[in-house]
């Protein structure tokens, strides 16, 4: 039976090339990386994207509007079911420089994206997925266009991973810091480059293959 992961994520997950506005291809961006090497390991797999440039957890972006990423989160779990896993990497973007959020309140943001993917309304005898809780990699010197976007981030970025894993621990879901096996671009500072897409995949490979079941 084909196993479908969905991956909520933002633009580091989208793909976007670092200091441009190209995307790079699946196979390069990092869901492309985990559902080739999860087929590889034997897995009858599909990992879905539902991916928006410049989503936040919980916010609204003062200037474009559909960035909050509470709204549609439970239509996307009811549309793609049944899931076998639900991939959550957001935060980044709630430290942009029009908000005065701290790590804290971030991982606030993502314990309620948690809670509204177990309160999502899946037909009778779906099972509710599992969920893993990605902190995404370290923002470090904004630079290029995005710079005046993400000023003051690194600051507030402090802690973030410490306070993801206590939600998730909190909330009974798995957890991986993207830190532990990548940087963000030296670029742009923020986004990911395809070599470092390709650690993240292949990291989580293995994370997710304790997750799932074999077929």
């Amino acid at each position: 039976m084909l196993k479908n992961v969905l991956v909520y994520s933002d633009s580091l997950t989208w793909g976007i090339v670092p200091g441009t506005r190209e995307r790079l291809d699946f196979d390069q961006r990092w869901p492309g990386v985990l559902e080739n090497g999860l087929i590889l390991d034997e897995h009858h797999v599909r990992v879905v994207e539902d991916c928006l440039n410049g989503r936040r957890t919980v916010l609204e972006d003062p200037f474009k509007a559909g960035r909050n990423g509470l709204e549609g989160l439970a239509q996307a779990i009811e549309k793609h079911s049944p899931l076998a896993l639900v991939i959550i990497m957001l935060g980044n973007n709630d430290l942009q420089s029009m908000h005065t959020h701290t790590a804290w309140h971030v991982a606030q943001g993502i314990a309620s994206l948690i809670d509204e993917v177990k309160n999502a309304p899946i037909e009778p005898g779906m099972p509710q997925p599992p969920i893993l809780v990605v902190c995404p990699p370290v923002i470090q010197s904004p630079k290029g266009p995005i710079a005046d976007k993400f000023v003051g981030a690194e600051e507030k970025a402090v802690g973030l991973a410490r306070e993801m894993r206590n939600v998730a621990a909190t909330k009974e879901v798995h957890f991986f810091d993207a830190a532990t096996v990548t940087s963000t671009s030296p670029v742009d500072g923020v986004h990911l480059d395809a070599d470092q897409h390709f650690a993240l995949g292949r990291a989580l490979v293995d994370v997710v293959d304790q997750i799932l079941e074999k077929d």
